[in-house]
């Protein structure tokens, strides 16, 4: 079961969730990102920094509505970071929104809170753990158990206020109903329904944002709500887990804390380099309290609002929260092991390459020395060797490398240039050349950066690039010729939208050109000597039937006169 949903056509190679990452629990195979769900503390980072949207919390709210619709008993254990997270004038306001949405009871997270609170006094009385991590956030405790499973000893046993209050609820109110937990965090979703020794207590987890957005499609205005109380009793100081220092400040409430030093870490630098500094042995008897977010948990990934800054948040929460040093008195006992949680060891095998490996890997991306290794980060790891290593390790791709990619499109780029036999031009929307082939200077006789920078027209008319440019309809196969350079090409215009300029391509045709001029005047020559020849052949024919006819005419004259004799002499023999 997942937690982040990704899509796919959306993610468009920017590795900017790679960088964003602060345990590199992300693998792009084929120009795409994938998390790596074993290794994923879910702190959000990579939803809220993807500009692409191609990240989502596989949300619960369809299973909610679900359960409302079938009239069944819902109970809201609200995260008390509600308080400025969503836009009300008055808390009750958020009570009786939830009531009409169909929940049967609007209960604070922060009631079990405050059992919490007296489970981390107890352990500081004990004073038996070396240092106490505070497990209230789930990526936290994941980031412990998953990248440095060493300290994963110094994690409270005990469990976060949700999945104490869900196993509270259950026991109160039995299990024909369901406790649905609002917040803003997305952790929250694995460690209630994935993680096998915390699972079962809460039924579906909803954020902030989606709580909103259902708000918005039922027509519910907050601020127009009658307020309504709530339904558990007063958790006062717990109401402060939200914010850093919170969980220090309850639990200062209730024990002595002088066998311990404190200090509250927040962001997930910060918790990096508080492990790193156990793990080297520089914090001993500490007691630590650990949020993933920066500023705690009004900065949880899940909260829409961002106009207001974390201080401001942090100054208004404990504006709200009167009493801010008295824990309730008035709540149940539970037994002693009834919180109890374990904590351990869940890393995942990860293999080396050997220092060879790395080396031929960075070969491989034109990094041959050190000198060659940038380090820039562009890639999402903090240096070249991280990159290589995460190559060999299957979560990254040769062509994460930018400056290598760039060297390898300008290299590319320079060969077409330079070795390309069409003259190829490009100019931006002022008309002015940005590009010049080698086959260009020697087609127009221009040195390329002498040109550079200067009108198209001082080479060649720019008439057909500016039709181009304006009306984005590209020309191909154009014939054309330039008098000045007794050329003619073969010209292709192309409008570039992403570089919002224009390319040319010039088929230099000259030479077939001239061919077909000369194949051309040899068939006019053939056409005229053919012509003058018909021409004498008729001049003869006319002769020869000039002097044919006279040679006849006198020939008939001849042999009428001849005929004539004939008769005649035959006609005197008959009378004699």
């Amino acid at each position: 079961m997942k937690v982040i949903g990704f899509e796919e056509a959306q993610c468009k190679n920017c590795y900017k969730c790679v960088r964003s990452c602060a345990v590199k629990a992300i693998e792009v195979k084929n120009g795409q990102a994938q998390i790596i769900d074993d290794q994923c503390i879910l702190c959000g980072r990579c939803m809220e920094v993807c500009p692409q949207n191609a990240k989502q919390f596989i949300s619960d709210l369809d299973k909610v509505k679900y359960y409302i619709q079938h009239h069944e008993h819902i109970i809201a254990s609200l995260a008390p970071s509600y308080l400025v997270a969503l836009d009300h004038t008055h808390p009750g306001q958020v009570v009786a929104a939830l009531k009409k949405l169909g929940f049967t009871q609007v209960r604070e997270t922060s009631e079990a809170a405050a059992y919490v609170t007296e489970e981390y006094a107890r352990l500081l009385k004990e004073g038996k753990m070396k240092n106490i991590i505070t497990t209230c956030c789930p990526s936290a405790n994941e980031l412990v158990e998953l990248h440095h499973p060493a300290l994963a000893p110094y994690l409270a046993p005990v469990l976060s206020p949700m999945v104490a209050h869900g196993k509270m609820l259950h026991e109160e109110l039995g299990d024909n109903m369901r406790v649905v937990f609002i917040g803003p965090c997305i952790a929250k979703k694995r460690e209630a329904e994935i993680d096998s020794r915390t699972s079962g207590y809460v039924d579906a987890v909803i954020d902030f944002v989606e709580l909103e957005a259902w708000l918005k499609e039922a027509g519910i205005e907050l601020q127009q709500c009658e307020p309504e109380r709530m339904d558990n009793r007063n958790p006062k100081v717990n109401r402060l887990y939200p914010v850093s220092g919170g969980i220090l400040s309850a639990v200062k409430a209730v024990a002595d804390t002088h066998e311990y030093q404190t200090i509250a870490v927040h962001g997930l630098e910060d918790c990096v380099a508080m492990l790193e500094s156990m793990e080297k042995g520089e914090v001993e008897h500490c007691f630590v309290e650990m949020s993933a977010c920066r500023g705690s948990c009004i900065e949880g990934p899940a909260i829409a609002h961002r106009k207001y800054s974390r201080f401001h948040k942090k100054l208004k929460l404990e504006h709200i929260v009167p009493d801010k040093s008295e824990q309730p008195k008035d709540f149940p006992e539970k037994p002693a092991d009834y919180f109890y949680r374990e904590f351990h060891d869940r890393s995942a095998a990860v293999l080396m390459p050997t220092e060879e490996e790395i080396r031929e890997i960075l070969r491989k991306i034109g990094k041959n020395t050190v000198k060659d290794e940038l380090n820039c980060s562009a890639c999402g790891y903090p240096s070249c060797r991280d990159k290589a290593i995460a190559v060999y390790q299957g979560k990254a791709e040769l062509t994460m490398c930018m400056p290598y990619m760039q060297e390898q499109a300008r290299s590319m780029a320079k060969t077409i240039m330079d070795k390309s036999p069409d003259a190829i031009l490009a100019v931006n929307r002022e008309m002015c050349i940005e590009e010049f082939s080698k086959a260009a200077e020697v087609c127009f006789g221009k040195n390329r950066s002498a040109v550079k920078h200067l009108p198209l027209r001082d080479v060649i008319p720019d008439d057909d690039f500016r039709a181009v440019y304006e009306n984005h309809q590209n020309i191909y196969g154009k014939k054309v010729y330039y008098p000045q350079y007794e050329l003619y090409f073969l010209q292709d215009i192309i409008y570039m939208e992403e570089q919002d300029s224009v390319m040319g391509l010039f088929q230099n045709i000259t030479a077939e050109e001239i061919k077909k001029q000369q194949q051309y005047s040899m068939r006019l020559e053939t056409v005229e000597m053919a012509q003058n020849v018909i021409d004498k052949q008729m001049m003869v024919a006319q002769q020869i039937a000039s002097l044919l006819g006279e040679t006849t005419a006198e020939t008939k004259v001849s042999l009428t006169k001849l005929r004539n004799m004939i008769l005649s002499d035959q006609e005197e023999l008959g009378r004699k």
